[in-house]
Formats: C-alpha cells, sequence, structure tokens
C-alpha cells in the first residue's frame, strides 16, 4: 500500500503488521477477562450451579464473546456490527433479573432454560427495534455526548478499586495493604513506560505493567497458578447444553426490558468510542452496533450465555494508548474463542492477580472520563442550562455507585434502569438536555437589559 493510500484510510479501518496486532489484541483480552467471567461467576452461585457447570458457563461466555465481538468489528454483509473498534461482553445489567426468572423457576438446569427463552427473545426484540432506537441519536449534543463519557469513566473507577480490595468485605484480606502497594506498583510502572517509551512500547504499556506486575505478584506468592494444572485441555461448546430453551411470557417481558435499558448503555458507549477515534458518529452506525447487541444475545441463549454489550473498559485502553484499528479487536474476539475452547490458556488469563489488573484499571477508565471532559469542553459550558445537565447528570449516576442499596425497596423495573448509573446519568442527561435547552440564561438577560438601558 502506498503511503498516499495508507493516509486515505481512517485508523479505525488500518491493518497493522501481525505482531503487533497480536500483542495489542492480547492487551484487550486481559483488559476484559476479568469483567467476561464475572457475570457467569456470579450467576451460577446464586443458582446453585455444580462447578462443572459453572466452568461449561465460563468457557460458553469466552467463546460467544469472540463471536459477538468479531460480528460488532467486522460486521456481517454490513448491516450488523458497528465496523468499530468495540469488544463485546456480557452485561452486569441483566445479572440480578436473570438470577430472579431462574430462581423463580427452580433454579439450576431447569432455571437457566427460561433464562435462556428470554434471552433469545430478548434479543430477537432488540434486532427488531434498533432501527427506531437509533433515532435518539439527535438527542446526543455535545454536552449530552460529553456528559455520558464522564459517566462511563467514573462509573468503571469502583469495578478498579473492588479489584484492588477484593470482592468480599468479610474476607480476611479485603483492603489489604501489600495488595494496594501492588496496584500502586503496577500503576507506577504503566506510567513510568508511557511517560519514557515512544511508539509501539508506549502503546502497549498497560500490557507490560500487567505482565511486570503479575511476575512481580508470583515472586511475593500473591499469584495463584494452580487452576492451570486442573484446567481441562479441551471445552467444546454446544448449543443448549442445558435443555431447549423455554419461552415464558413475564421472563421474556423482564429481559426485554433490560435490553432496553442495555440498548441505552450500548448507546453511551458508542458515543464514547466514536469520539475517542475521532469517527463521527452515525444513526446508520448505531442501529447496526444494537443489531449487533440483539443478534449476540439471541446467540448467547443458544450457546448456554447471556445478554452482550459493548465493554467500556476496552474503550478506556483504546484512548490509552491511542491504537483505533477495529482489526486488533477482531483478532480479540478470535483470542476470546479459542481461550473458550481451551480452558488451560483461560486459566492462565485467570490466574492475573485483581490487584495487578485494579492498578491497570485506575489508568483506563480514567482515560474515559479524561476523554468526557475532553468532548465537554466542545460544549457550550457558558450557558447556565448546560452546566446544570453536566452536574445533575454526573450526580445521578454517582448514586448508585455511592450506595448500591440505594434503590432496593423500590419495584425490580425501577431498579433495572436506576442501578445502572450509566443508564440513569445517559438517560437523565437526555431529558435535561430537553428540558433547559430554551431556558433563558439570567447573566445573559441582565446583559441585554443592561445594553438597552445605555442605549
Amino acid at each position: 500500500m502506498t503511503t498516499t493510500a495508507a493516509a486515505s484510510v481512517h485508523p479505525v479501518d488500518q491493518k497493522l503488521p501481525w505482531g503487533r496486532t497480536i500483542i495489542y489484541a492480547f492487551q484487550h483480552v486481559l483488559a476484559m477477562y476479568a469483567g467476561a467471567v464475572a457475570v457467569p461467576l456470579v450467576l451460577a452461585g446464586a443458582v446453585h450451579l455444580s462447578t462443572e457447570e459453572l466452568i461449561y458457563l465460563i468457557n460458553a461466555d469466552l467463546f460467544t464473546c469472540g463471536i459477538a465481538t468479531l460480528v460488532q468489528s467486522l460486521s456481517i454483509r454490513n448491516f450488523i456490527g458497528s465496523k468499530l473498534p468495540i469488544v463485546q461482553g456480557c452485561t452486569f445489567t441483566a445479572v440480578t433479573p436473570m438470577i430472579i426468572i431462574a430462581n423463580t423457576h427452580g433454579g439450576g438446569a431447569a432455571g437457566l432454560q427460561v433464562v435462556y427463552g428470554a434471552a433469545i427473545f430478548a434479543g430477537i426484540a432488540c434486532f427488531v427495534i434498533s432501527n427506531f432506537f437509533s433515532k435518539m441519536l439527535r438527542f446526543f449534543p455535545p454536552v449530552v455526548t460529553g456528559s455520558v463519557i464522564t459517566v462511563i469513566g467514573l462509573s468503571l473507577m469502583p469495578v478498579a478499586v473492588n479489584w484492588i480490595a477484593g470482592a468480599n468485605p468479610a474476607a480476611p484480606d479485603y483492603c489489604d495493604p501489600g495488595h494496594i502497594l501492588m496496584a500502586t506498583v503496577v500503576l507506577a510502572i504503566i506510567l513510568v513506560i508511557y511517560r519514557v517509551c515512544r511508539g509501539f512500547l508506549r502503546q502497549i504499556s498497560v500490557l507490560l505493567g500487567l505482565v511486570i506486575g503479575t511476575l512481580i505478584a508470583d515472586a511475593l506468592g500473591m499469584a495463584d497458578f494452580h487452576a492451570v494444572g486442573e484446567a481441562a485441555a479441551l471445552g467444546i461448546t454446544t448449543p443448549f447444553a442445558f435443555g431447549y430453551p423455554v419461552f415464558e411470557p413475564v421472563s421474556c417481558l423482564a429481559m426485554t426490558l433490560v435490553m432496553l435499558v442495555t440498548m441505552a448503555e450500548t448507546t453511551g458507549d458508542i458515543v464514547a468510542v466514536t469520539e475517542i477515534v475521532d469517527k463521527p458518529m452515525t444513526e446508520s452506525m448505531l442501529t447496526k452496533a444494537l443489531r449487533a447487541d440483539g443478534f449476540s444475545t439471541a446467540l448467547g441463549g443458544v450457546f448456554n450465555t447471556f445478554p452482550y454489550t459493548a465493554f467500556a473498559q476496552n474503550i478506556g485502553l483504546i484512548g490509552m494508548t491511542g491504537v483505533r484499528s477495529r482489526y486488533i479487536v477482531a483478532v480479540c474476539g478470535v483470542m476470546l474463542m479459542i481461550l473458550g475452547l481451551f480452558p488451560k490458556m483461560a486459566a492462565v488469563v485467570a490466574s492475573v492477580p485483581t490487584m495487578v489488573l485494579g492498578g491497570a484499571g485506575l489508568a483506563m477508565f480514567g482515560m474515559v472520563a479524561a476523554s468526557g471532559f475532553q468532548a465537554l469542553s466542545k460544549a457550550e459550558l457558558h450557558k447556565k442550562g448546560n452546566i446544570m445537565v453536566v452536574a445533575i447528570s454526573v450526580a445521578v449516576a454517582l448514586i448508585p455507585i455511592g450506595v448500591p442499596s440505594f434503590y432496593s425497596k423500590f419495584p425490580t423495573w425501577v431498579q433495572i434502569i436506576c442501578n445502572s448509573g450509566i443508564t440513569i446519568g445517559s438517560i437523565t442527561a437526555i431529558v435535561l438536555n430537553l428540558l433547559l435547552r430554551d431556558a433563558p440564561d439570567p447573566d445573559e438577560e441582565k446583559l441585554l437589559f443592561s445594553d438597552k438601558k445605555d442605549a
């Protein structure tokens, strides 16, 4: 390819040398792995699945994550998939409703049959209505876009903090100073590499920080690789492994509501990605992205997994490294499929200590929030209405982050919407922008009145 031709290709559509592509892709895998396996881990314990069933769920999840990522980044016939560097993973928004649905219908495999029936139905519904849902793009001016991206970054921060502190407050090593110090060391390594190095090494600063951090943690006895030896050599995901899906009407409607919330989250994520990669967002692009969500969610119901959405942590990685090629994300999808087929390889990745991931997460998620600040710089923040949009939407988004049980006494459908800081923050920003965008600015009125008086 000539220099002129290469320059004419947008960075999102550039194909980089294979060696670098594989390294960049593996960096994406490490960034999203913990989040990818978290949903099956939480669900399996809540619906009383066996250890063998949990392992199967994780393998199926990784395999289908890979397919979903390939569809989103490469597209199917330019009809399904946004052709953006977006890694797909299971959404946490669906966890509580899925647990309720499964346990209401007996738990275990029987409960999962109802969950998968609801997921297939909701995925198809999402696919069908995506064209109509994407019409809301006109409600995303810079003040809303900046607010949403900022909210995404701030909402991810507790994820990194919990990786460092530990998932169980009752555990003796919760908030262990050694873990916090280890995370600080990883963050320092990433910052030093980012500051001192240039080009390729700077772009893989997160990967190098994770690798060096894991080696240090292992030397200090803070890493555990015994799961690698215990994992099976091969794990094949087959359709309907827990039985054929059951399409129970109330469960299907509940999961469809979950997908509507997920579509709102995906819209925010797409806005964030397009802002970071500097590629104008279009209604058609959003429609194709939402179709990919619906397609992947329905496919997940077939392959024993769960509803899918864009993974915001990988958006932060793109912002930090500046590597924007969607083909790198596509290779990440292939790697996820391979991890789903070979549990021993997945176990190696899973052995990266969470406090090491947390140190890297602080940098990545902070970059998402910083991208939001950058987007807000394009908004007319001197207008009082715009300032209120930012102030209130961010404040409302932080409520479920600061007090997770804040909405616990509200109906389930309210909790589904409000327990997601990204969703409630985005909805608040859109509504407030509609209400306040034409509101008179008191300062401008005073200035106008003063000018008339002088005249």
